[in-house]
């Protein structure tokens, strides 16, 4: 079995509870994730806040030469503590439903509240899991491996939350809080 897996972790001077609920909601998913196309039209109407277990929901992953589907199963939910879910399709899997290849993707969200006054540190992590000698498409595999792409992912979040809740600038440069973990 090969595996690869990339994370990245941000403070956050927002709720643990607002910072959950925005990242668990997949039709943000579009809004800060570059290569989410969001909720894949059929079931965007369908989907039912807040996520329990079990409940399934499929992403647009658009990326410039190819459209991918991904359908995700959420597999563990502690609001505010842990997000996880878990494709169950074929990753790379096109949107005719052909290609992709067998194995599992696994992203998991953690917060954990008061690393500081006011401040939760929110972690991001993605592992992909294939058979020996299976792989997954060139620009899929770019867009999931990059520290860069999760860190813009983390700044595209920080822009939303300060956008529906204020800003947390005046908690990141007060009270002595390093925010530069």
């Amino acid at each position: 079995m090969g595996k690869f897996s990339i994370t990245s972790e941000t403070a956050f001077a927002h709720p643990a509870e607002a910072i959950f609920d925005f990242v668990t909601d997949p039709s943000n998913w579009g809004k800060t994730y570059k290569g989410s196309g969001g909720m894949h039209s059929k079931q965007a109407q369908a989907l039912t806040l807040p996520l329990k277990f079990g409940d399934e929901w499929t992403e647009r992953v658009e990326l410039p030469q190819n459209t991918y589907l991904s359908t995700w199963r959420l597999i563990t939910v502690d609001r505010p503590r842990k997000f996880v879910f878990q494709q169950h399709n074929n990753i790379g899997q096109r949107e005719d439903d052909s290609g992709g290849s067998p194995g599992f993707t696994t992203i998991s969200y953690t917060f954990e509240p008061d690393v500081g006054q006011g401040v939760t540190l929110f972690t991001r992590n993605l592992t992909c899991e294939l058979p020996k000698g299976v792989g997954i498409p060139d620009d899929l595999l770019t867009v999931c491996c990059r520290p860069d792409g999760i860190d813009r992912y983390h700044s595209s979040v920080e822009k939303e939350l300060d956008r529906n809740f204020g800003s947390g600038e005046k908690e990141r440069k007060g009270d002595g809080v390093d925010l530069s973990l």
